[in-house]
């Protein structure tokens, strides 16, 4: 940014977003990756994310993730600053419009001024999905890992961005069941995935049939308390992506080696992992987190069942955003004197 100059403030779109996500998968895994080991290494903030809640509905929330981290843009070492600011309304799916919304601001390291405002559901998406193709890929530990088996639970965009995100990986998955509480929409994600893959896809009868027959199983639902009680189920040892972080109960957890990306973040906020915290009085039950991993820190055995359950930090937000502010800048021309900086030093008239 000139500092001569007013600020620049430039506005993408959704639908603009939606195609550098759609094309940039592999460099979006790359970026959430290297957002963890910035993290892994002290060079970010990420404080505690704030939750708007509403005394007469306790299934809608607005959430507040600011954060801050020292990149890599373009060769050059940059203080990447924001905040997204995203609202889950799950009511929203049956009026025929998504569940989630969210913008990100990016804001200037020199000035503070910001300098993008990004429609972020699609970032938001892809960063928790490209999260989920990372933890699998690292926690198979294998070059060229075995075929495996999926169960999907819950139909939402989220599901479809991580079957999306985990076809670009490494792993060979040769089946997909699908669970929905609303069939219909089980049904439809799998006629969605179908025409992208040869794998087998159908929809679950049940969440239990599905788990039972998985090596890998997601959880992206918008349950709010636990609804899976038996670590039987997973006697299996399969590898879980509780992207949702609230369908496990307590003894589910206690049975697995679990895998976070920020204890103090996913320790909060009723998570399952929060309410095991509660119960036993003690955190070790958690046993590594995914920016260790990433930096070369030993994977779980396979023994039990490995559950990995990212909070989702706002520095992963920040990055996929300044991947798409960085695509599109050139592309989008800046709004017209919005800051109206002229103003200051005038004095009152």
């Amino acid at each position: 940014m000139n500092s001569a100059a007013a600020p620049e403030f430039r506005v993408f779109s959704g639908k603009d977003v939606r195609a550098v996500i759609d094309s940039e998968h592999a460099a979006i895994i790359r970026a959430v990756e290297s957002a963890y080991r910035a993290h892994h290494h002290g060079r970010t903030v990420n404080p505690p994310s704030t939750f708007v809640r509403f005394p007469d509905n306790s299934s809608d929330r607005i959430i507040a993730l600011p954060a801050s981290y020292q990149a890599d843009v373009a060769g050059e070492p940059r203080r990447i600053t924001g905040i997204k600011w995203i609202a889950s309304f799950p009511g929203n799916v049956a009026n025929g419009i998504p569940r989630a919304s969210a913008v990100l601001i990016l804001n200037d390291e020199r000035s503070g001024f910001p300098f993008a405002c990004i429609e972020a559901s699609a970032i938001s998406s892809a960063r928790t999905a490209a999260s989920a193709a990372s933890a699998l890929t690292h926690l198979l530990g294998s070059e060229k890992p075995q075929p495996c088996t999926l169960a999907v639970i819950g139909a939402g965009e989220i599901s479809r961005q991580i079957i999306r995100f985990l076809f670009q990986t490494t792993i060979p998955i040769t089946s997909i069941s699908i669970f929905d509480l609303v069939p219909g929409r089980a049904v439809s994600l799998c006629e969605r995935v179908r025409a992208s893959t040869s794998a087998r896809v159908i929809a679950a009868r049940s969440v239990t049939d599905a788990i039972r027959q998985a090596d890998v199983v997601v959880f992206a639902t918008t349950a709010t308390e636990p609804h899976v009680f038996d670590p039987a189920l997973f006697q299996h040892n399969p590898i879980v992506l509780h992207i949702s972080l609230r369908d496990l109960a307590p003894e589910v957890i206690l049975s697995a080696h679990n895998v976070v990306d920020d204890a103090d973040h996913c320790l909060s906020a009723r998570t399952s992992l929060h309410l095991t915290e509660l119960q036993v009085g003690h955190r070790e039950f958690v046993t590594t987190t995914l920016p260790e991993i990433l930096c070369h820190a030993r994977t779980p055995e396979r023994n039990r069942p490995i559950i990995f359950s990212p909070f989702g930090l706002g520095v992963l937000d920040l990055a996929v955003g300044v991947l798409v502010y960085s695509s599109l800048r050139d592309r989008t021309e800046p709004v017209p004197d919005f800051f109206a900086c002229g103003i200051y030093g005038r004095g009152l008239r």
